[in-house]
C-alpha cells in the first residue's frame, strides 16, 4: 500500500526526483513552480533476482537516472543496520533505528508463525536481501494453502540519500533561506503485509508500520534531524459480521488508549477516508486505524505505540479467522467475495500513490503487485439486491459506521 506525506510546497526550478524502497510509502511537494520529491515504498519482493526491482534505491532526475539493484542473500543476518560506532550512534542497540528493527523483525516472525499454524500445512518463502547503498529486508509470501489464498509479511531496512531542495521543503527555517545543504542521508524502516483467506467468510487484513528519519547534511552542521512514524491495520471483509468487526475495533482502540484517548477517534476515522474508492463513493472495507507523520508526540511514546499496535495484530485478526475459516460456502458467496476483492484491487491500482507510481516507473512487477488477490471478478453493473448480506457490507462500506 501507499501512504502519503504532505510537506509545504517550496518555490524552486521544477525537478523530479523519485526513491524506490520496499515498502509502500510516497508523498510529494509543489505547486508550480514545483519541486516533486517521490519516496514510494513498495510492499513485497517475492524472488531472489539482480533485476531491477522495487527493493531498490533509485534517484530519477530528468538526465540521468541511478538505479541500485537488490543483491540476494542466503542467509539472514543478525541486523541490517551499520556497525555500530558506539553508545551514540544512531545504530546502536539501544537507538530507535535499532529497537524499531527489532521489532518489525520480530513481529513478522510472530504473524508468519500465527499464519502458518491457522493454515495447518502451508509454509512461507522467504527471500533475504540487501542494498549496496545500505540495508535490506526479508520477503516472506505463502500462496495457496488450506486457507489462504496469499499472504504476505515482509520488512525492510534501508539507507538513501533525500535531494536537498527536499530536506529543505520538508523543514523549511526562517533563519536558513540561503542555505544550500549537500544531499541528506535517510533511514526508513518498515513492516507490511496483506493476508488474503480463500473462505469469503473470512475477511482481508492489511497492517503496515514504518519509521522514518532524516540526518542533518554534512554541509550544514546543526541542522536538526527529522523523524516520524506511520502505519495502521485494517480489516476488507466480503460479509458482515458484526461480533467480528466490533472486536477487530476494540482490539484497535484498547492499543490506542493504552497511549492516548484521543488516538482511536482520530486514527479510525483517518483510516475510513484513506482507504476511499472515489470512483465507486465506498471504502474499500470496514476500517481499523491509519497515521501518518506523526512526531508531535514524544519519540519513545510514539516508538511503544507503534510496537503495540504492530502485537495487536494476531489477537485483533486469528480470532476471528480461527471463527470463520470452515465456515460453509456457496458459490453465490464466493462470486461476491471476488467482486469485492476486484474492489480492492481498484483501490491499489488507481489510488494507492506506491502501486501506481511503480507501475508508472518501471518497478519490478511482481513486487509491485504482490499485494493483490489470485483471483478476482468484475460483473457488469452488479447491484446486490436490498435487504441481502451482500447489500449490508456494501452499506457499511458506503457509510461507515462507530462500531464500538
Amino acid at each position: 500500500m501507499s501512504i502519503p506525506l504532505r510537506l509545504p510546497a517550496m518555490r524552486t526550478p521544477s525537478v523530479t526526483a523519485t526513491t524506490v524502497l520496499p515498502f509502500a510509502h510516497s508523498f510529494t511537494v509543489g505547486s508550480p513552480p514545483t519541486f516533486s520529491f517521490n519516496f514510494s515504498l513498495h510492499p513485497f519482493s517475492t524472488t531472489r533476482t539482480t533485476n531491477t526491482s522495487s527493493s531498490s534505491f533509485r534517484i530519477h532526475s530528468s538526465s540521468s537516472p541511478m538505479i541500485e539493484k537488490e543483491i540476494p542473500q542466503f542467509e539472514k543476518p543478525s541486523t541490517f543496520l551499520r556497525e555500530s560506532e558506539g553508545d551514540t550512534s544512531p545504530n546502536s542497540s539501544t537507538s530507535v533505528r535499532a529497537r524499531f528493527e527489532k521489532m518489525i523483525r520480530e513481529a513478522q516472525d510472530t504473524v508468519c508463525s500465527a499464519i502458518e499454524a491457522a493454515d495447518g500445512g502451508a509454509k512461507f518463502k522467504e527471500d533475504v536481501w540487501s542494498r549496496p547503498g545500505g540495508g535490506g529486508g526479508i520477503s516472506r509470501v505463502l500462496q495457496d494453502g488450506s486457507v489462504w489464498e496469499k499472504a504476505g509479511v515482509n520488512v525492510s531496512v534501508v539507507y538513501g540519500t533525500m535531494p536537498p531542495d527536499a530536506y529543505r521543503a520538508a523543514k523549511p527555517s526562517s533563519g536558513n533561506a540561503d542555505l544550500k545543504p549537500g544531499p541528506v542521508p535517510f533511514f526508513a524502516a518498515g513492516i507490511s503485509s496483506v493476508l488474503h483467506p480463500k473462505n469469503p467468510f473470512a475477511p482481508t487484513l492489511h497492517f503496515n508500520y514504518r519509521y522514518f528519519e532524516t540526518d542533518a547534511p554534512k554541509d550544514a552542521p546543526g541542522a536538526p534531524k527529522q523523524w516520524w512514524f506511520g502505519g495502521g491495520t485494517d480489516l476488507t471483509p466480503a460479509y458482515l459480521f458484526e461480533e467480528d468487526v466490533k472486536h477487530f475495533h476494540l482490539v484497535q482502540k484498547d492499543a490506542c488508549d493504552k497511549f492516548n484517548g484521543d488516538f482511536y477517534p482520530q486514527f479510525k476515522k483517518w483510516c475510513d477516508d484513506y482507504f476511499y474508492i472515489k470512483h465507486r463513493g465506498e471504502r474499500r472495507g470496514l476500517g481499523g486505524i491509519f497515521f501518518d507523520d506523526l512526531n508531535a508526540y514524544d519519540q519513545e511514546m510514539l516508538l511503544s505505540f507503534a510496537t503495540e499496535c504492530a502485537k495487536s495484530v494476531i489477537p485483533a485478526y486469528i480470532p476471528i479467522i480461527e471463527r470463520r475459516k470452515d465456515m460453509p460456502f456457496t458459490d453465490r458467496h464466493k462470486a461476491w467475495q471476488q467482486l469485492r476483492r476486484g474492489r480492492y484491487v481498484e483501490f491499489n491500482l488507481v489510488y494507492d500513490r506506491g502501486t501506481t507510481f511503480g507501475l508508472k516507473t518501471g518497478g519490478r512487477i511482481e513486487s509491485i503487485l504482490v499485494s493483490l488477490p489470485l483471483t478476482a471478478r468484475w460483473e457488469y453493473d452488479h447491484q446486490p439486491e436490498e435487504g441481502t448480506e451482500e447489500w449490508e457490507l456494501l452499506d457499511a462500506c458506503i457509510n461507515p459506521k462507530d462500531w464500538i
